[in-house]
């Protein structure tokens, strides 16, 4: 997927969840997703390239950068929490020792963005919480 296909994809997932607010407190070319306000997305662009950042489980994080050359360390966060996404041409990525590494698709986006807002609501306290972020938008109570 392109970068910009990556953001308006977010965008369109991010502003159906309940209680999101869309705000701009570093300017008006960083847009930041927040949750009861508390962030959970933010897009910017990165070397000219459309990108944002997105919390993410450390665990998932290390696995999501070394799988997809989309996906790395979330830029000016902290890199065990967050990632930064960016979309890619259509051609496949090639990873550090030249095997073919995958590509970022509408799926693992729409699981990341949704993972993202989850982690924040689960963080939030329970009367707070706009969703049960445990079983929203289909994930597994267990």
């Amino acid at each position: 997927m392109d970068p910009d296909t990556v953001l308006a994809l977010a965008h369109d997932q991010a502003i159906q969840y309940p209680s999101v607010e869309i705000d701009h407190p570093f300017g008006p070319e960083n847009t930041v997703y927040k949750v009861r306000g508390k962030m959970f997305m933010m897009t910017f662009e990165l070397r000219g390239v459309p990108s944002m950042n997105l919390k993410i489980d450390p665990l998932d994080g290390e696995v999501l950068s070394d799988a997809y050359a989309e996906i790395t360390p979330g830029y000016h966060m902290s890199k065990k929490h967050w990632i930064t996404v960016a979309g890619a041409g259509t051609a496949e990525s090639e990873s550090p020792d030249g095997a073919a590494g995958n590509i970022l698709d509408a799926d693992l986006l729409h699981d990341l963005v949704l993972e993202s807002y989850c982690l924040v609501v689960a963080k939030l306290p329970k009367k707070d919480r706009p969703v049960d972020p445990k079983t929203f938008g289909g994930r597994d109570a267990t």
